[in-house]
């Protein structure tokens, strides 16, 4: 009989928005010690790591060399780049460290181009090491609620998934009028970028429940629409015109034999006083989800964030940073290979 581990060696890789978070939450979990932490900036290499998750000095130097962090074999790294380095990722995997990630190409190694897949899981034989992506959406909305929710249906019919994330508070210019398009002129072809990265980040997720749930999907439809300011909109990252584009809804239907088993709708928006460009009132919630279960045991689940505006900022990231955090001791416990929602047991956060 193999005798549980009881503490963890750590590093941390990133310490964007969500890196932090997630390595605050290790350096203070009872079962967890934070060994190494990687940075890509030269300004934050040699700061300590307690300094970079915004809490007291805890002896622990930030590095921007992968070879330092290999050199301190940690049991797991949580892999939480901006841009994915399949590069970096085989080596740590390589070297015997299992990998936390919140990269979106990760959830499914059946989605993946074979030649990546075949790299990876030769990384993870090479180091006897696993590899698992998780996080809040897609992850936790995507994957670990409609497992639960499935569980107590004989019949699925239909499983629909509606985010509702309501940007006006949040001062980010960049993101907010460069990537996701507020503010400018409306034009149908805007949507095809936000429907792409739809189907690229949701799409396996999704793909991988209906695989097991015994429900593979034939493939993907997808539909987006704008909403247009109907007057000026003042929010805190600037000014959103009247007439240009102030809300989105972008959905992606997983279909089999003709009808949609499952659909994400993503509902991201500044202001919800506008004009639909399909015309249809759409649903202006305040952030959260909605899921909704059509089946033999029908549901509709209502979740937001009881939190002040204040607040929410800082409450946000712990959505993405908890799970894969709580996921640790299950992937450094697990069978070599890339391991899924699916093929883990149901993670049980420590929290005492």
């Amino acid at each position: 009989m193999t005798t549980p581990r009881t503490s963890y060696r750590v590093a941390q890789w990133a310490t964007g928005n969500i890196g932090s978070r997630a390595m605050r939450r290790v350096i203070e979990h009872p079962d967890m010690q934070l060994v190494g932490c990687y940075v890509h900036s030269i300004n934050k290499a040699g700061r300590d790591a307690g300094e970079l998750c915004g809490i007291a000095p805890m002896g622990v130097k930030a590095t921007n060399a992968i070879a330092d962090i290999i050199a301190l074999r940690p049991d797991c790294v949580l892999y939480m780049p901006h841009v994915l380095s399949y590069d970096d990722l085989c080596a740590l995997l390589e070297s015997g460290a299992n990998v936390v990630s919140t990269r979106m190409e990760l959830h499914n190694p059946a989605a993946m181009e074979p030649a990546i897949r075949a790299r990876i899981e030769a990384a993870c034989a090479a180091g006897n090491s696993s590899l698992h992506a998780t996080g809040s959406s897609p992850g936790f909305i995507s994957e670990a609620m409609p497992i639960v929710l499935a569980s107590i249906q004989r019949r699925l019919d239909c499983l629909t998934i509606s985010e509702f994330a309501d940007c006006s508070s949040r001062n980010s210019p960049e993101m907010l009028f460069e990537m996701m398009g507020f503010g400018a002129a409306p034009d149908p072809a805007a949507c095809d970028g936000g429907l792409h990265h739809l189907q690229s980040s949701f799409g396996p997720s999704l793909s991988l429940i209906a695989d097991a749930l015994g429900l593979p999907i034939d493939g993907f439809a997808t539909k987006g629409a704008l909403g247009v300011a109907r007057n000026d909109v003042h929010i805190a990252a600037g000014i959103v015109p009247k007439g240009t584009v102030a809300a989105t809804r972008m959905q992606l239907m997983a279909m089999r034999n003709g009808q949609v088993q499952f659909k994400f709708v993503a509902n991201w928006y500044v202001s919800d006083d506008v004009e639909t460009s399909d015309g249809e009132d759409w649903d202006f919630r305040t952030s959260g989800w909605r899921v909704q279960v059509d089946g033999d045991c029908p549901m509709d689940i209502g979740i937001s964030f009881p939190v002040s505006e204040a607040d929410y900022p800082e409450m946000t990231p712990g959505l993405t940073a908890h799970r894969p955090v709580n996921a640790i001791p299950y992937v450094c416990d697990a069978p070599a290979g890339i391991q899924t929602t699916v093929s883990l047991p149901q993670i049980i956060a420590r929290l005492g």
